[in-house]
């Protein structure tokens, strides 16, 4: 293990991109910048944000997307609400999330991410075909702005992330891997899941959490380090076999307690990864 990955947090998109301020705060220099607001993604307010992040010293490793209309995080209405699945939603949001992959090429950052939502797991599925069509027409317009399309992990079991990733065919996906949303969402164990993905895993999303103990309801998000992840293991798996991206904290509460776990993530985070001189 010669390669020793940066550390990072999730920042909260503002329309002044003073939220850099924050990963400054941490004294950190990388940073994945996360919306949920469509109207956000103006090209103003990308080259705000580049001049203001390279200002901080600080480097955008991703952009991640969201998108309008209904999103239940559960089992019951997650399916019918999240992502590119849902056909009813399917074409508005291939629209904006083009526009955020705009956005992340104005600002400078090598990619965007996104939930596409619960992939099927039947490829036989008549929804198959048009969700890799889907993928294809987002990673295509990626592809022409230079950047990459990453998934990000969590309601869809590893092989059926992978099986969407062949089917689609495109040299510019890749997996932004969320090691606690495989356990919350009940898919997967996240150091298994690298030997069925690992190739395609670009980024990393330190977070923790446990498994879920209903048929309706995600397990719970935790400090790293409390939950299920196996946190030793998994750092030393993914850097055995070749990983080269960041670890980009994600605690999803707010207020004090949130920048305290961050501060003990960033430091628990360091005892895990190799001296590189």
């Amino acid at each position: 293990m010669s390669f020793k990955p940066e550390i990072g947090i999730i920042s909260s998109l503002k329309n002044d991109a003073s939220n850099i301020d924050t990963v400054a705060a941490f004294g950190l220099h990388c940073a994945q910048v996360v919306s949920w607001n469509p109207a956000l993604a103006t090209m103003e307010i990308a080259r705000t944000l580049r001049k203001r992040a390279a200002d901080a010293n600080v480097r955008l490793t991703a952009i991640w997307g969201g998108y309008g209309g209904p999103v239940q995080w559960n089992f019951r209405y997650g399916p019918a609400t999240l992502g590119i699945v849902p056909p009813g939603f399917r074409w508005i949001r291939i629209k904006e999330l083009c526009n955020w992959a705009d956005f992340a090429a104005e600002a400078g950052a090598p990619a965007l991410i996104t939930h596409c939502g619960f992939l099927p797991e039947n490829r036989t599925d008549a929804e198959f075909e048009p969700i890799v069509e889907a993928v294809r027409k987002i990673a295509d317009h990626c592809k022409e702005l230079g950047i990459g399309f990453w998934f990000e992990t969590g309601q869809e079991t590893p092989v059926a992330l992978l099986r969407v990733i062949e089917a689609t065919g495109c040299d510019n996906l890749g997996i932004n891997l969320d090691p606690a949303n495989l356990i919350m969402y009940g898919k997967g164990n996240p150091i298994d899941a690298l030997d069925v993905f690992g190739r395609y895993v670009r980024c990393i999303h330190a977070k923790d959490g446990t498994p879920p103990t209903s048929g309706d309801y995600l397990g719970h998000e935790v400090r790293v380090g409390e939950g299920s992840t196996r946190y030793p293991e998994f750092i030393k798996k993914l850097l055995d076999g070749g990983f080269t991206g960041d670890l980009i904290i994600e605690r999803e509460i707010s207020g004090e307690q949130q920048a305290i776990d961050i501060r003990k993530t960033i430091d628990y985070l360091q005892t895990l990864l190799p001296d590189v001189g």
